[in-house]
């Protein structure tokens, strides 16, 4: 037996590569009959040509089977095909290209028929997307996920202090971390710590554009959409074999260095791509005022191993593996007066999927998919005279089946659907016994384009959790283009998410800061208990009285969005759009008791009613091919409906409005309410991309603006007014200069961070100035 298959193995290059295969033949024209060189891709084999100067082409060695013929060229509609190809045979096609007055940028090929891991395409969301390209992504010159985020209209990046400063999330229209899904190739990440994601974990290697969608994506992405999503598209569809070997060095003694490989083989019937990333740290610390050592950012040492393959086994069938492992130690000194300690964490995620889908004769299409992804969280503190402190251990682990369709062969509708299931579970020493949790889902969404003007986008998703029962999202999108260079578009979209584990179960304590989190579920008997042992100095009865024997209820959203984009030429186009959201239920963490030690306790409460609510502008100017010029602007209102009724009502401890500088007292009024923390009214972007092309010289500076937030309740009434502590309103500096030379194999890069070096012992996670130096050489054919 194991001759035979020595034999095979052996044979099967032969094979493949002695099938007789089909050529296409075509040409490429506009309406009014002039030959246009465009850019031809096929897929799902990633093909690739440009027509010649009479807008002739060809490609050779296809296999037999159906392709997707995609024709792009700035300034015209893509064109979109279905291409059948037969062995020894020569198909061809004639190709008339329409102009297109909202042409403004180069067309971003993610159209959800040529993605062969992924039927879902943040494209067909009803919801507002943005994509960041991997060009802007190289001359940005940003190392880590949150510094790219950052930099985006209606994102900002927060600190989740209670993951001990290493938690960096992301806040998407006044949505927390907690409900904004971060997708690698479609498959959901896991680990958060206190609910933060923490995007530096991601470095942007190997990332080929980043999709981001603002509101409720939970119809095509699942509960934890509820606020939005973030997909990260790795690289893949190499066209030829190549490499890339990258190091960057600078402040801090950061050090980041890359190493990607990609090829395809069988004639481009399959290709394969892996990448290895090495990034460290020394760490920064941006609060002299009261630590006396150590850092606020950790030091840190990051490893990432990612890839994917495909190959196509027969005309309409392509099997896919991906993998990536991703590992984070760090050692962070801290000192306050004499007590200093170390405080040690790592943090790994190991991810798996496979896919294979199917084409069938009748349109239909079909991908099948299992996922798994596995998560460790280790810590402790060591005290300086070599004592163990606080220990924690957590694991945690997803295993999810999901079968997706989708049909396009009916003119100007097509369907997308699927149903799923997982199931997850979780090991903490801290909380003993936890019970898994199963969920199943099915969604089916439709896109109608009832004519040139019109087009419509509706569906919906049913989940259904053991522990909370289920929960029908719908959502609906309509997209109107009155004139040519107008276009209204209005989404309506719901949410549904569960309690996570943290929330129900959590015990954690932060000997640093000087606090413990206990989880809904268990919270009311603990504090009993350690009041029965007198450990606590206070408890606070208005909060603890709230807590809920039966725990925590889910969440549930409604999401509201208008958009108008103008764009009266190839060169400018300006976008306004306006958001709500309604969340019934949020989740949020108050302080229920004091500990004798001076520990403060929290736990987790539903409230009733919150509301994000604001105005986003946008505004790009491209006079020039290789320049561009763009602005950002956000207004937000995140405020929670109950507290201002309870001020109306006079409700204690919500009438008193108390200056603890002076004593005085007032009576509050609705208007004394600032709105939830972190969150900020103002935010703003500024950015120049050049590249001058002569040169190969690529040239950024990007301005960011975050005005005042709310840190904490200072004044003990239980929401937030003038009198309490905020961070104040700040600008961020960035550049970054390349050149690229030797045919653009060779690439040496500056980049600036935080030019102005702002810092503030409110906000950990800023680091000060950052300059890098890096050199970054491409192996490839001429």
């Amino acid at each position: 037996m194991l001759k035979l298959y020595v034999l095979m193995l052996c044979l099967f290059p032969i094979v493949v590569c002695s099938q007789t295969k089909g050529t296409l033949r075509g040409t490429v024209y506009s309406e009014e009959g002039q030959a246009i060189t465009a850019n031809i891709s096929l897929h799902p084999d990633n093909h690739f040509v440009v027509a010649e100067s009479d807008g002739s082409f060809k490609i050779n060695n296809l296999f037999e089977g159906t392709y997707t013929l995609i024709v792009n060229h700035l300034g015209y509609q893509t064109y979109e095909q279905a291409i059948e190809v037969t062995a020894g045979q020569t198909t061809r096609v004639e190709i008339k290209l329409i102009r297109n007055s909202h042409a403004l940028h180069e067309v971003a090929i993610n159209d959800k028929r040529i993605q062969d891991d992924n039927l879902i395409s943040v494209t067909n969301a009803a919801m507002p997307v943005s994509i960041i390209t991997r060009k802007q992504l190289e001359l940005m010159g940003s190392r880590r996920l949150d510094e790219v985020l950052k930099e985006q209209t209606g994102i900002a990046i927060v600190n989740n202090i209670a993951g001990g400063n290493r938690s960096v999330g992301v806040q998407l229209q006044g949505f927390s971390s907690e409900y904004v899904m971060v997708l690698i190739d479609g498959q959901p990440m896991v680990g958060r710590n206190g609910g933060s994601f923490d995007l530096s974990r991601i470095s942007v290697t190997n990332i080929e554009r980043i999709e981001i969608i603002k509101g409720a994506a939970s119809c095509l992405f699942g509960s934890e959409a509820m606020g939005g999503a973030i997909n990260i598209v790795t690289r893949h569809g190499a066209l030829q074999a190549q490499g890339l070997a990258s190091v960057r060095y600078g402040s801090l003694h950061i050090l980041d260095a890359t190493l990607e490989g990609e090829t395809p083989f069988a004639s481009n019937r399959g290709e394969a791509n892996l990448s290895a990333n090495f990034y460290r740290s020394d760490g920064f610390n941006v609060n002299n005022r009261y630590q006396t050592s150590g850092t606020t950012v950790p030091p840190s040492d990051n490893y990432t191993l990612q890839g994917r393959g495909r190959y196509r086994l027969s005309k309409n069938t392509t099997l896919g593996v991906s993998g990536r492992y991703g590992l984070r130690r760090s050692i962070m000194t801290r000192g306050y007066s004499n007590d200093v300690y170390k405080d040690h964490m790592d943090e790994g995620d190991v991810n798996a999927g496979a896919y294979i889908n199917t084409t069938y004769n009748n349109g239909l299409q079909s991908l099948s998919r299992f996922y798994f992804t596995h998560y460790t969280w280790n810590s402790k503190i060591e005290w300086d005279n070599g004592a163990l402190g606080e220990q924690s251990n957590f694991l945690q682990s997803i295993f999810r089946l999901e079968q997706q369709f989708a049909y396009n062969r009916i003119s100007d509708l097509s369907l997308t659907g699927g149903f799923g299931g997982a199931l997850e579970t979780m090991d903490d020493q801290a909380l003993g016994g936890v019970p898994s949790m199963k969920n199943g889902f099915v969604y089916g969404q439709a896109e109608w384009r009832l004519n040139t003007k019109l087009q419509l986008l509706g569906g919906g998703r049913y989940d259904y959790h053991a522990n909370y029962g289920g929960r029908f999202n719908p959502n609906l999108g309509l997209t109107y283009i009155p004139i040519s260079f107008l276009a209204l578009k209005a989404a309506f979209g719901t949410g549904f998410k569960t309690p996570d584990f943290r929330q129900r179960f959590q015990v954690f304590t932060n000997p640093l800061v000087g606090y413990t989190v206990l989880g809904a579920d268990i919270a009311r008997t603990r504090l009993l208990a350690m009041q029965e042992a007198g450990q606590l100095s206070e408890l606070r009865n208005y909060t603890f009285n709230k807590l809920q024997q039966e725990g925590l209820q889910a969440e549930q959203s409604n999401t509201f969005n208008l958009t108008a984009t103008v764009t009266p030429s190839n060169s400018w186009q300006v976008e306004f759009s306006a958001f709500y959201h309604h969340i019934k239920n949020q989740i949020n963490s108050f302080q229920v008791a004091t500990a004798t030690d001076g520990q403060m306790i929290y736990s987790y409460l539903n409230l009733p009613k919150v509301n994000n609510k604001g105005l986003e502008a946008s505004f790009s100017y491209k006079p020039l091919p290789d320049f561009n010029l763009s602005i950002g602007y956000q207004y937000l209102i995140s405020k929670d409906q109950s507290v201002k009724d309870s001020i109306l009502a006079g409700n204690w401890p919500y009438y008193n409005l108390r200056n603890p500088a002076t004593g005085e007292t007032f009576r509050s009024e609705p208007s004394d309410y600032w709105g939830l923390e972190n969150r900020s009214r103002h935010m703003a972007n500024l950015r120049f991309f050049y590249n001058y092309s002569p040169w190969d010289l690529g040239l950024t500076f990007r301005v960011n603006y975050r005005g005042k937030y709310p840190f904490e309740d200072a004044n003990g009434n239980y929401y937030i007014d003038r009198y309490d502590t905020f961070v104040n309103g700040f600008f961020l500096f960035n550049a970054s200069i390349e050149k690229k030379l030797f045919k653009k194999h060779l690439a040496l890069q500056v980049t600036a961070e935080n030019i102005a070096d702002y810092t503030d012992y409110l906000m950990p996670g800023q680091l000060g100035r950052v300059i890098l130096t890096g050199i970054t050489y491409r192996f490839f054919k001429d």
